[in-house]
């Protein structure tokens, strides 16, 4: 009944998504038999790492991952009509990434949006139930006065009207309590006949309490992280998660031995990536109020890190909540936290409430991003939009075909049609990227040409 993070979530909320295909590999054939339900392996924050950090093609990593996964699915995060990227995206670029993602090995997509807006949803999951792989609808979860019970049983009733094969209490904050989770668990259990699984973060100590509250209303799955990248900002550890719920329920056994070996393994890993250790030594209670999810926190830490002003971290996490509720709101989750984010840095390092605002939080405030969840302040529509109303329409709507243009502008840098999502997904990192790789491909070509005795040709 567990879904393994550690190569998605798991090194993406602890050491900000630099873990490298080569140091995945090692662990994969032991992980094939450890019997999870599926591996998180792709989606979330991993495709733009890829790319924009580590010089990888991620289309490669989740084709290397599938042909090492004989037993397990791979499972990918997707972020609605954002895709893997920050942004809303046109639709044809949603049908042939999607596409794209299954063909080249992805067996399950979990698919949410930020605001839980299911116009979001729609193309996504569309285009995944045609070609046949498992689609799950995650329910974006936090607190505020208008995220009730009742508003999130609204919300899955509608994933399950789109016709998802599974749904996910996604708590990115790790902000449920075993109370809310068992309340949660046992009524989507009573009301859906669907699979329900259950993802949290252990950033406020509340992870372990809240899965062994879910197993007890129910739950079919639980999204775990083999120790050495659980715990902190990420899941709670797969190994004592599978001890407890060996009491709940008939699992099967698994070899201990190959636990050791990965665990000897992934510690080695993660001391190689000491420098981008969120090196959380113990909960932080502040996120009980801030509500910052365990990707968001790591980053944060780093940016501010970078600039000289961890000093001011304090003040932006008690910034955040003043933001979201400005924004009516929205749950902190890619990429509504880094508009939210980004805005209380912004707030607090100017010394004056949006005396700056981004073009990312003009945006939301005018709908781009989708409805709220409440209603945003109106004294600070005003000042951002003035006359202006914000689009009461589902945003993709208004946004043209991108991939046929794509394909003009990007031009023989791009051979493929997952060259192209590259670029249109990330603009110039992206283009960047695409023609190094080429340059490195005209060398190659012109050495091989050389060896076989044919010259340069002009």
């Amino acid at each position: 009944m567990f879904v393994d993070t550690t190569l998605r979530d798991g090194h993406q909320s602890l050491i900000a998504t630099r873990m490298s295909i080569k140091d995945m590999l090692p662990a994969l054939n032991d992980m094939d038999e450890l019997g999870f339900e599926a591996m998180e392996v792709w989606g979330g924050a991993t495709f733009d790492v890829c790319v924009r950090f580590l010089n990888e093609d991620p289309w490669e990593r989740i084709k290397t991952i599938k042909s090492h996964l004989k037993k397990t699915k791979t499972q990918m995060l997707l972020r609605g009509q954002n895709l893997v990227g920050y942004r809303h995206y046109a639709d044809d670029v949603v049908e042939l990434f999607v596409k794209k993602a299954i063909e080249n090995g992805v067996d399950k997509i979990r698919v949410f949006d930020a605001l839980n807006d299911i116009r979001n949803l729609e193309k996504s999951i569309e285009i995944a139930l045609a070609n046949g792989v498992h689609v799950q609808g995650a329910i974006s979860y936090t607190i505020s006065p208008v995220h009730t019970l009742e508003y999130y049983l609204s919300y899955a009733q509608q994933l399950v009207e789109k016709g998802v094969n599974s749904l996910c209490i996604k708590d990115m904050a790790g902000l449920l309590t075993p109370k809310s989770s068992f309340e949660l668990v046992s009524e989507l259990k009573r009301r859906f006949n669907v699979p329900v699984e259950v993802h949290t973060h252990c950033t406020a100590g509340l992870g372990d309490l809240n899965y062994l509250a879910a197993v007890e209303a129910g739950a079919d799955y639980l999204d775990t992280a083999l120790s050495p990248f659980a715990l902190g900002t990420s899941q709670p550890p797969f190994e004592a998660m599978y001890y407890a719920v060996r009491e709940y329920r008939n699992l099967p056994d698994i070899d201990w031995k190959k636990i050791s070996v990965l665990v000897e393994h992934f510690k080695a890993v993660r001391e190689k990536y000491k420098d981008y250790d969120v090196m959380m030594k113990s909960i932080d209670y502040r996120i009980l109020v801030s509500q910052v999810p365990g990707g968001m926190y790591s980053n944060l830490v780093k940016q501010l890190s970078e600039q000289k002003m961890l000093n001011k971290l304090e003040n932006v996490l008690n910034e955040i909540p003043r933001v979201r509720k400005d924004l009516g709101y929205p749950p902190l989750v890619t990429p509504t936290s880094q508009i939210v984010g980004v805005q209380a840095v912004l707030n607090v390092l100017t010394g004056e409430r949006y005396k700056k605002v981004t073009n990312e939080v003009k945006n939301y405030v005018k709908g781009m991003y989708g409805k709220p969840p409440a209603p945003i302040d109106e004294e600070l529509k005003r000042k951002i939009l003035g006359d202006e109303k914000p689009i009461d329409c589902r945003p993709a709507d208004l946004i043209e075909p991108e991939v046929e243009r794509a394909r003009k502008e990007i031009g023989v840098l791009a051979e493929t049609d997952e060259e192209l999502l590259i670029y249109i997904l990330l603009g110039e990192v992206g283009r960047k990227y695409l023609y190094n790789k080429y340059q490195e491909k005209i060398k190659v070509d012109l050495q091989l040409v050389d060896e076989l005795g044919g010259g340069y040709p002009v």
